[in-house]
């Protein structure tokens, strides 16, 4: 300590005021909220959009003033790339929002097609097939949970085929994955982005499976509003609808 009677030099009364307001803004960094979005080309949909924002810059955008956002989603990713994505866990991060699954579903689009002899056959092998997805997307979720960070989850909307007939099949397949995904959402108290009855419009869609940009800027304000928003008192999930 210096004699009270003994003055501070210029440099070291700098380093002392410039170490004060150092400690005084700490908390403040150290409280600015960070969203990561976590999964597939649902959020990573850049090349999907024609040049126009992607969901990335339309969450940006969105959220409040001192929020950030950050990509770690990978076009293409299924649940087993979600830890891959979660070991570039940003240290400051705040907020988790994983949208996966859809990809795991086209890898089994093939029984949208199969002949089969029943119709318990096919009730059969529907089922295995959800079976194994709810396992694998579990997986992806204690692997989000272990950050110990809010996590909200998304729900695979039903894209926009051509063919009515298949965009039928397509919608009753589909509900068999989601309702995994609610159960689990339930389960584990996850808020819930209910994309289905977000991207409910053609425009919504770049091609039969991607969001464009209109759609991409319906799914980064249910992003915004899931994550700003409180969790409602109610226990179970809490769905966001838009």
């Amino acid at each position: 300590m210096y004699p009270i009677d003994k003055p501070v030099s210029p440099l070291r009364r700098r380093f002392l005021i410039q170490s004060g307001t150092l400690l005084a803004a700490a908390p403040l960094i150290a409280s600015m909220p960070h969203v990561i979005l976590l999964g597939d080309s649902i959020f990573d949909n850049a090349s999907y959009t024609g040049g126009k924002p992607a969901v990335i810059d339309q969450v940006k955008n969105n959220l409040p003033a001192g929020w950030k956002v950050t990509l770690l989603a990978v076009d293409g990713a299924t649940t087993e790339g979600i830890p891959a994505q979660l070991a570039r866990l940003p240290a400051d991060a705040t907020h988790l929002v994983l949208s996966v699954g859809g990809n795991n579903a086209l890898m089994r689009q093939e029984i949208l097609d199969k002949p089969v002899r029943s119709s318990a056959e096919a009730f059969t092998l529907f089922a295995r097939t959800v079976q194994e997805f709810e396992a694998a997307y579990r997986k992806a979720i204690a692997a989000c949970m272990k950050p110990s960070l809010p996590l909200v989850i998304c729900t695979i909307y039903n894209g926009r085929f051509p063919d009515p007939a298949y965009q039928q099949r397509v919608n009753v397949a589909i509900a068999g994955f989601d309702d995994a995904i609610i159960r689990v959402g339930v389960e584990k108290q996850l808020k819930t982005i209910e994309l289905r009855q977000i991207c409910t419009s053609p425009e919504d869609y770049a091609n039969p499976i991607e969001p464009s940009s209109v759609g991409g800027e319906k799914i980064a304000r249910a992003i915004v509003k899931a994550v700003t928003e409180p969790v409602g008192t109610r226990r179970g999930a809490q769905v966001v609808a838009g």
